[in-house]
């Protein structure tokens, strides 16, 4: 299926044309993830404010022109509602639309394009995902096993339906150097009345890199479905969820270049086949009477009412930016980054580091670092830092039992993407001296 989506980026989902633009981002990025410096002219945000230091991309990333162009393009252009309508105009959005699905099917190497339900955000898709399937499949004791180190969009909606069925959540260790406690992890899989584990890829407070592989086939080893929170691994390495295996796999738009409002839920088929509708209205429908319904098929048996139908037109330039960059150079790129930045912060004295050691191999940690300055509340080193046009986090980044267990009540947090450099780390450095030194004279 071909389309124009935008008129810089990529004119062709099928992959067969690619324009200049998107080419000469490319070209040098085969050498390694030192080309990838080039990309920070796409984003007009660094034009707009000039010196800006953005360092908060766990929480959401900067937008390139291209895909706010595509966005443009189709609502000035082509919009039209999708799936009902009997003209050209429409027709033409409904493949525009559909094409994205197409296109992420094979960015993340899902097992059907029919497994892509499109979502509001990641935190919808596990609501889904905690109605549909665990109103059904849930009974009273019951367990739902995650960890201590979740988001709490992975935690909250199993507290909301094992309440409504009499089971219970049960949550794996981390361990001292935040890590997922494997030991733990196994001992609690052979809880007689598991249902599901559901655990993140990527800590969003730490930047751990589970082993996510390993978790689903433990959890497969015992018969046990499994959700994986990809929110922060989509975004900084290649998947293959064919491979991956997970019966369940959750994302966000946003924190991948793309716009609000569209996140996917990746499942296996079968799974979502025995699954009852989540919402219902248009377009999930077979048949309506007054008295009953009947259900379409996947994937639309999940999508009721109008999508944010530009906005999936704009995660589909994203996606294609990010495959013309090639996902292996973006995560070795953020890997490279946060040793530096771990290595510079380790080096001031009063600022203290969470998480694991990264290591050579860049297996155990993303973009994402997490840090206090002694004597300081979070929320003070983060106005600190926006005095010097420094954006970075601070809380307890929806983690507050992650933020017990570092026994900490927040911490600022640090996370890198495609426009950052060693010039943003360096100046985050240089900044923490000053307030630490501040501090530590006030103490």
């Amino acid at each position: 299926m071909t389309f124009v989506i935008f008129r810089r980026a990529a004119q062709d989902y099928d992959g067969r044309k690619m324009s200049q633009n998107l080419i000469s981002l490319s070209s040098p990025l085969l050498a390694g993830a030192a080309g990838l410096a080039g990309c920070r002219a796409d984003f007009p945000v660094f034009r707009h404010h000039p010196g800006l230091v953005f360092l908060d991309s766990a929480a959401s990333t900067q937008k390139p022109q291209q895909i706010i162009d595509a966005i443009a393009e189709f609502y000035a252009g082509g919009y039209a509602n999708i799936h009902r309508g009997a003209y050209r105009l429409s027709a033409q959005a409904t493949d525009q639309f559909e094409a994205v699905r197409e296109r992420a099917a094979q960015f993340f190497k899902a097992p059907a394009a029919e497994s892509i339900i499109f979502t509001r955000n990641a935190t919808e898709a596990v609501n889904l995902v905690a109605y549909s399937w665990g109103l059904r499949n849930l009974n009273a004791g019951d367990v739902v096993l995650v960890s201590e180190m979740e988001h709490h969009a992975n935690l909250v909606p199993w507290h909301l339906v094992t309440g409504l069925r009499g089971a219970r959540v049960e949550a794996v260790r981390m361990t001292p150097e935040g890590r997922l406690d494997l030991e733990d992890y196994a001992q609690k899989l052979q809880l007689p009345n598991l249902k599901l584990v559901a655990l993140q890829h990527i800590s969003n407070a730490l930047g751990t890199i589970h082993p996510a592989k390993q978790l689903v086939d433990m959890a497969h080893r015992h018969g046990k479905p499994i959700l994986l929170d990809g929110a922060q691994a989509a975004p900084h390495m290649p998947l293959n969820l064919s491979e991956l295996g997970a019966d369940f796999y959750v994302l966000s738009a946003h924190k991948m270049l793309g716009p609000s409002g569209v996140g996917l839920l990746i499942a296996q088929p079968q799974h979502l086949r025995d699954m009852p509708p989540f919402l219902g209205g248009g377009d999930m429908i077979r048949e309506v009477y007054t008295d009953r319904s009947t259900y379409a098929d996947l994937p639309n048996r999940f999508e009721a009412g109008t999508p944010a139908i530009a906005e999936v037109v704009g995660f589909g330039a994203a996606l294609a930016y990010l495959e013309a960059l090639g996902m292996e150079n973006i995560h070795a790129h953020e890997s490279e980054l946060f040793q530096y930045a771990q290595g510079q912060l380790n080096l001031i004295e009063g600022v203290d580091l969470y998480g694991p050691e990264s290591s050579s191999e860049h297996s155990e940690r993303a973009g994402v670092l997490s840090f206090n300055v002694r004597g300081a509340h979070a929320h003070d080193v983060a106005g600190f830092l926006d005095e010097a046009n420094i954006c970075v986090r601070a809380g307890h980044h929806c983690a507050q039992p992650l933020m017990r267990a570092l026994d900490v009540v927040s911490t600022a947090r640090a996370s890198f993407y495609v426009y950052n450099t060693r010039e943003d780390v360096d100046a985050l450095a240089r900044e923490l001296r000053d307030i630490a030194t501040f501090f530590g004279e006030n103490l």
